[in-house]
């Protein structure tokens, strides 16, 4: 029997109307004075998409510089964050330390050509570092799911190349080390004058960190929570547990931050994580819902059988490659959390 899911929860109203203006026109947001002393900057993604990366910039009672998420960088190419920093008054050479929430391009990928251009050191939660190291092995472990998924054979070499042995999630170039700064569960990040607080939030990716500022009401979610998009799980390489669960158990550490204002990592600020968590939350479930439907309606599925029919945007008939490859992969994830993985049949 199929249950009928509640209709969804609106998306939470933005605090900028600047950043809720620029998202409906498409246009980059401008700079913006969040706190006195932090603001937030934005970077356009490259190959044309249209969205950007919200940058947040810190500044210690030493008059130094932290940048988080510094966002994409194609050819070392800082220009973006430049310009973001010269419309508050500053420039890259006031730059001490970046703070990266998970290891995506669109949020790491800047950070080494930062560290090239100022030595700034860079910090991140050691999953990460450990997920970037074993990239290559990883994507190539990957191929052999993707033979067992069932995908037709006109989209499995656009799956290899996107989600396998073709596979690129972080820096994309790069030299080590990757973090000169680990940073675990509860730290403090080393800023003078002020209290920012790692929270980690395993689930899009094993080592995401969302941060604290408690002094000043802020809580800096990156990808973990975003007030229109449902995040994927699981986007940064193999791990011993199952994302879906982290990334649930995740939400739920964000009760206690209710008061704080959102600063995400795309699209705009919002108030009241716990709401938008929950809403989450309940999408997920309702997921789960979805494949356990499939599972009942079909005899030994193979995992494209059973995504086929669970509706995703679009449907599975719409995508190809990357997209495709994190749809088979959550439906993985779903059936395994629901127990019933050993239902599906490999190809």
């Amino acid at each position: 029997m199929t249950t009928v899911p509640p209709p969804a929860a609106p998306a939470p109203r933005p605090i900028s109307p600047v950043q809720a203006a620029a998202l409906r026109d498409g246009a980059l947001p401008p700079a913006e004075e969040v706190r006195p002393g932090v603001w937030t900057l934005a970077v356009p993604f490259r190959f044309g998409v249209p969205d950007a990366t919200l940058v947040y910039v810190v500044e210690g009672a030493d008059g130094v510089l932290t940048v988080l998420d510094p966002g994409w960088a194609a050819d070392d190419d800082l220009g973006a964050l430049r310009a973001g920093l010269a419309a508050i008054g500053r420039s890259l050479d006031d730059v001490g330390l970046v703070v990266v929430t998970h290891l995506h391009a669109d949020h790491l990928g800047a950070a080494a050509a930062v560290r090239r251009a100022t030595g700034a050191r860079i910090a991140m939660h050691p999953l990460e570092v450990e997920a970037l190291r074993r990239e290559r092995d990883d994507a190539v472990a990957n191929d052999a799911d993707i033979a067992s998924w069932g995908v037709p054979a006109d989209l499995r070499p656009g799956v290899v190349a996107a989600w396998g042995s073709g596979r690129r999630i972080g820096l994309g170039r790069t030299s080590e080390p990757f973090a000169d700064l680990l940073v675990e569960d509860g730290d403090l990040l080393p800023i003078v004058g002020r209290e920012v607080r790692a929270l980690w939030t395993p689930g899009h990716t094993a080592g995401h960190l969302c941060f604290v500022d408690a002094a000043d009401g802020l809580l800096f979610t990156g990808d973990h929570v975003l007030p229109r998009i449902n995040s994927g799980i699981g986007l940064g390489g193999r791990t011993a547990t199952n994302p879906l669960g982290d990334y649930l158990a995740s939400l739920g550490r964000l009760d206690r931050y209710a008061d704080l204002e959102v600063c995400p990592g795309h699209e705009y600020r919002f108030r009241n994580v716990v709401a938008r968590a929950r809403t989450l939350a309940r999408h997920r479930e309702e997921r789960c819902r979805h494949v356990a439907d499939a599972l009942d309606a079909l005899s030994a599925p193979t995992l494209f059988e059973v995504a086929s029919r669970v509706p995703f945007s679009g449907g599975i008939a719409s995508m190809t490659g990357f997209l495709l490859a994190s749809a088979l992969t959550q439906t993985a994830f779903h059936a395994d959390l629901i127990g019933r993985a050993d239902e599906i049949r490999p190809a």
